[in-house]
């Protein structure tokens, strides 16, 4: 009998348990351990910060669940991984494992810059449950005594697009409570935004950008009078201004930035795990080019970027990727553990993302999510509309309805991936690509 203990509960981590549940024979455990009790719907949170969906909307209790589907759930923290001898150290116990699959999701970079994040700094954050609630509180208070408003994404940071839609549905909400009336520019009701980014232009969203997005994003804004201040950097935040690089200062009376991302702590402990910003390095078939025992999912794993930005960011990991990699990782354990025959895969790395803006949305696919060394992909494609809107909203139920129900990518998800020529994952063939397995008898 082989253990997989698989860490964190989020989008990586709850279907990565779920796949392995399926894969695998109930001769073999699986383990889930977060440091949550609930699984939250992240792409919803930006609703949650501007109070158009309640948290308990996008939650599930995971000791309600997991356990069910036949999976050990332990709710604690993880303090130090030993990938040498096999064993993750919780707070009061110690856990032995065959495999580990490290999905924690990120840790935020609030350190990065002086003032940043809403506990100990001045800015607000839409990256995790707790960040969007005080979000929300925050965004209550400026209501009663509303002014400038300052949306971003700080220099290092990987994922733009929730900042984008919380610059755009903010401008939404206040222009129904009459704030945002062009007519009433420079009177005391009228409240300017500014969206302040590190990428190189709007629309990069750290990928380099993809069909038109360059011009659709900087139309967005445009239109709703919303000032773009691209490659720009941030260094620092006082409680109503926001401090430049350049030495300009923006006032702000609600500031919500999105921080840089790194590993947890506990994997930037372990020499070799991860590089320096706690990333996990990984091979095709996502396992660990060093230890054997270890596989990683979704944004933790490292990607790095295929161009030098002026100012640093980040490369994002979308939904779909996460959900590839998952697939893949619990394909290649059961190939290792012999439950299963083949070769080894890999995720395609495709994205397909839906984002709110109020009155309408767009949808992006990026075939794959990077381009190539010329800046060429299979498919770069962007609708927008009304219903992109209404898509995500019954995406975020369908999607909780899966977690509920133990799913991870459904047949006929899978059908429909292929009736549009995304396959998700595929194999690994190559003398060259294939990795020495080493089989637990």
């Amino acid at each position: 009998m082989a253990r997989v203990v698989v860490i964190g509960a989020g989008l990586g981590g709850l279907p990565s348990a779920y796949e392995l549940r399926h894969i695998l024979p109930r001769e073999h455990q699986v383990t889930l351990i977060s440091n949550q009790p609930k699984f939250t719907f992240i792409p919803s949170l930006p609703w949650v910060g501007l109070g158009l969906r309640s948290l308990d909307h996008i939650q599930l209790e995971l000791a309600n669940i997991v356990p069910q589907h036949g999976i050990e759930f332990i709710h604690d923290s993880v303090i130090a991984i030993d990938p040498t001898s096999h064993q993750i150290r919780l707070k009061d116990r110690t856990l032995d494992y065959d495999y580990a699959v490290i999905a924690t999701g990120p840790e935020l970079a609030l350190d990065a810059l002086p003032g940043l994040g809403p506990e100990g700094g001045y800015t607000q954050s839409i990256c995790n449950p707790h960040h969007a609630l005080l979000a929300h509180e925050a965004w209550e208070k400026f209501l009663q005594q509303p002014g400038p408003i300052v949306v971003g994404a700080a220099p290092g940071a990987s994922c733009f697009g929730p900042a984008y839609e919380f610059a755009l549905l903010a401008h939404q909400v206040l222009k129904r409570k009459g704030l945002r009336d062009s007519s009433k520019y420079r009177s005391h009701n009228y409240v300017p935004i500014t969206f302040v980014t590190s990428e190189p232009y709007a629309g990069h969203l750290g990928i380099s950008g993809m069909g038109n997005s360059r011009w659709l994003i900087r139309k967005f804004l445009a239109d709703r009078e919303i000032d773009l201040m691209e490659n720009t950097a941030i260094s620092q935040f006082e409680p109503e201004a926001v401090h430049l690089v350049d030495g300009r200062i923006i006032p702000s009376r609600y500031t919500m930035v999105l921080p840089p991302f790194r590993g947890p702590r506990f994997l930037r402990e372990v020499p070799g795990l991860t590089d320096a910003k706690g990333f996990v390095p990984v091979l095709p078939s996502y396992r660990h080019p060093k230890f054997d025992s270890i596989y990683a999912v979704g944004v933790v794993t490292q990607l790095k970027p295929i161009e030098q930005t002026p100012i640093p960011i980040g490369v994002p990991k979308v939904g779909l990727m996460t959900e590839e990699m998952t697939l893949s990782v619990a394909h290649n354990i059961a190939l290792e553990l012999g439950v299963i025959s083949g070769y080894q895969i890999k995720p395609t790395l495709q994205a397909v993302c839906f984002a709110d803006f109020g009155n309408t949305g767009a949808l992006f696919l990026a075939d794959p999510l990077l381009p190539d060394t010329e800046g060429n992909r299979h498919r770069a494609i962007i609708y927008k509309g009304a219903w992109v809107s209404w898509i995500k909203s019954a995406f975020e139920k369908y999607f909780l309805t899966k977690m509920r129900l133990g799913w991870t990518i459904s047949w006929f998800e899978r059908w429909a991936f292929r009736a549009i020529g995304l396959p998700l994952v595929e194999p690994i063939q190559t003398d060259t690509s294939l990795e020495v397995i080493h089989p637990i008898p």
